[in-house]
């Protein structure tokens, strides 16, 4: 039987508990830029799927995509333990880690928006100097009051 309240809280709380040892507790210079953005757990609450993104040191840096997937790859099994002694469940899950699109993603989406914008505007535009092809209600017919 799978409680899906019960996955959904336990990823949530091994989210937490990677986050919180990344920032602290490993010490792995990899892993400064590596922020933990979502958790999921299988319905057996044997797998956990933890997703991640990485931040540049300056705004205009490329991201170290590979340094942060070696280094959250070498800590796999101590996090693993962190996750087992905060957890208290039978069984610790497996961590998986994915690297997280969302950042980049989210820029594109911002770039077709302000296209989409930008296309509005122009059709405003066209639109406000705009006539009707003929009159203004074709279908109305004139009526002569001596009928």
């Amino acid at each position: 039987m799978v409680d899906q309240a019960r996955a959904r809280r336990l990823a949530k709380r091994i989210s937490s508990i990677v986050a919180t040892a990344i920032e602290y507790e490993i010490k792995d210079p990899r892993l400064g830029f590596v922020t933990i953005t979502d958790a999921k757990v299988t319905g057996d609450l044997r797998e956990a799927t933890v997703y991640y993104t990485v931040m540049g040191e300056t705004l205009d840096a490329e991201p170290d995509y590979q340094g942060a997937a070696a280094g959250l790859e070498k800590a796999k099994g101590v996090l693993r333990s962190k996750v087992g002694a905060g957890t208290g469940v039978k069984f610790t899950p497996t961590l998986a880690f994915v690297l997280d699109k969302v950042p980049e993603v989210a820029k594109d989406m911002e770039e077709l928006l302000a296209r989409a914008r930008a296309a509005d505007e122009e059709v405003a535009k066209v639109a406000a100097n705009a006539r009707h092809a003929g009159d203004a209600d074709p279908y109305k017919v004139e009526r002569d009051d001596a009928e």
